[in-house]
């Protein structure tokens, strides 16, 4: 009877428990208890390549006992004798394959020729999926696939903007069967090409970019049972599709290199993203990205670097050393997001960050505090707000020295950033600093209001009466816009002290607040 020696990919996809119930594995299979450890570590720590591990070689056991196959494959767990780093596993156990005659097995295609060119016997078991199980679930209009250990497989089927939940099955999906949707992408990141990545590895989670899919793989504890999302986009668009002004086709492509694209989830900002980037490369500008994870479907002319597979430095250098007229930016979340993107513009480099937001001024506020006021406009000169799939608002911002809306006395000029609907252009916000506080407020021009209600009213009385009298108060509302009136001798304590206390308002009411002299 032959022998064998398996490596971690057999086990981790589970080849090597289908070879021995199909015959093609008669004799003694040997497998490290190094390799056994490092699945038993990593299954601790809730990691998922562990935990998938860990139940293969279960399996794996259960499989010659039930089946009776003990007469024909025996199972050795053997010391290595040393101690091994994870990534010398697999290279030890082609070493003990070659020096004892033994075959190696593998499913990794890069592991194979390693053993061929260093003249070890070895049985290859890796095997072409033309289409995944995780793939199967997806119908012709279904934009994300969701499937929980105990439940039925649902969907979200449409387009953004419009779309409702369906059910995708009857039965109920069990631990085993999302195990082996997870095994079966483990194995497919394993292999060498670009059409399968994990693109985030952590304890307990895994993100892997399959084709066009976005998966996301939840396991116990940090979620009650095993979970996985699925994600594709369903719209690709060009630019044109979206119907912009020649005006804002005109500045994309001319003048804007400071771009933020903002929007709820689901709000469509990607889709645009991946539209402004083939934009560009059609006109002749070399485009690049940053994603986490690189999910976006583009030409193979874009260059797509993962923020996940190196540091933020070796991006930086990367991007500043190959010099491209844009970037784009997709998912900024921390602080270092933030300060790369900073960076890099500042470098001259053109950008294009994508963040989420609920209003379009939102996505500039995220800047505040990160950087010096001043520097914003540098920074950012164009917002491209989102919602269901289509633009909805352009701001355009520059800055100016003038005394900010509201107030009257001239030594109280400043800079001011003016936060300008492109189209109209309308001031719609000004930016300032007043003492130590920075202002982000409403200047739109409205149509003479009515009376707020009487909880609002209430409301902000309460919180403006340690600084003005409540009977000197005069609110309306304008569209939305509650505008409060004070006398002039109350306005400059009101602007530094009281409109903290009305941005705490301002976010719990969901309503925006001007505040002027009367």
């Amino acid at each position: 009877m032959d022998k064998y020696v398996a490596d971690s990919s057999v086990v981790l996809d589970g080849t090597l428990k289908e070879a021995v119930v199909a015959g093609k594995v008669r004799g003694t299979v040997f497998i490290l208890s190094e390799l056994v450890e490092y699945f038993s570590q990593l299954a601790r720590s809730g990691d998922g390549v562990g935990v998938v591990g860990m139940e293969e070689l279960r399996d794996l056991y259960d499989v010659v006992d039930k089946l009776g196959l003990g007469d024909f494959v025996k199972i050795e767990v053997v010391p290595a004798g040393r101690r091994l780093e994870p990534g010398e596993l697999d290279a030890y156990a082609r070493r003990l394959a070659k020096e004892n005659g033994y075959v190696y097995v593998t499913s990794d295609e890069l592991a194979r020729d390693t053993a061929v060119v260093e003249g070890v016997e070895v049985l290859y078991l890796g095997r072409t999926r033309d289409v995944l199980a995780i793939e199967k679930f997806f119908g012709p209009d279904v934009m994300s696939v969701h499937l929980k250990e105990g439940l039925p497989p649902f969907g979200k089927a449409g387009r953004p903007g419009s779309w409702r939940i369906v059910q995708l099955s009857e039965e109920p999906l069990t631990r085993k069967q999302l195990e082996a949707v997870v095994r079966e992408l483990i194995s497919e990141a394993s292999r060498l090409g670009p059409r399968t990545k994990i693109e985030i590895r952590r304890p307990h989670s895994l993100i892997i970019q399959h084709k066009e899919y976005r998966i996301v793989i939840v396991f116990p504890p940090v979620s009650e049972r095993l979970e996985i999302t699925a994600t594709r986009p369903v719209v690709r668009k060009r630019i044109e599709d979206y119907g912009l002004d020649p005006r804002v086709l005109e500045r994309l492509e001319k003048s804007a290199e400071g771009i933020l694209i903002a929007g709820a989830p689901g709000a469509g900002k990607t889709t645009f993203a991946q539209a402004l980037a083939e934009f560009y490369l059609s006109k002749g500008r070399v485009v690049k990205t940053v994603e986490s994870p690189r999910d976006m479907v583009l030409s193979p002319a874009i260059t797509q670097l993962s923020k996940n597979l190196a540091t933020s430095e070796e991006i930086h250098d990367l991007l500043l050393l190959s010099r491209p007229d844009y970037t784009i930016f997709d998912e900024m979340r921390d602080t270092a997001d933030f300060q790369l993107y900073v960076d890099l513009r500042l470098a001259g480099v053109g950008m294009v960050g994508v963040v989420h937001a609920t209003s379009p001024i939102d996505a500039i506020q995220r800047f505040i505090r990160r950087v010096e006021l001043g520097m914003i406009p540098s920074i950012i000169d164009t917002v491209i707000f989102m919602r269901d799939g289509e633009v909805r608002k352009i701001y355009a911002l520059s800055m100016v020295v003038k005394v900010p809306a509201g107030m009257r006395e001239e030594d109280l000029a400043r800079p001011v950033i003016l936060v300008k609907d492109f189209l109209t252009d309308e001031v719609e916000y000004e930016i300032y600093v007043f003492g130590e506080e920075t202002f982000v407020v409403p200047v739109k021009r409205a149509e003479e209001g009515r009376a707020p209600s009487r909880k609002i009213y209430s409301m902000v009385v309460s919180a403006l009466k340690r600084y003005v009298p409540p009977s000197e108060i005069r609110l309306e509302e304008r569209d939305g816009l509650i505008l409060i009136k004070v006398p002039e001798e109350y306005l400059g304590v009101v602007l530094s002290r009281g409109v903290s206390k009305l941005e705490k308002l301002r976010r719990k009411l969901s309503v925006d607040f001007r505040i002027e002299a009367r």
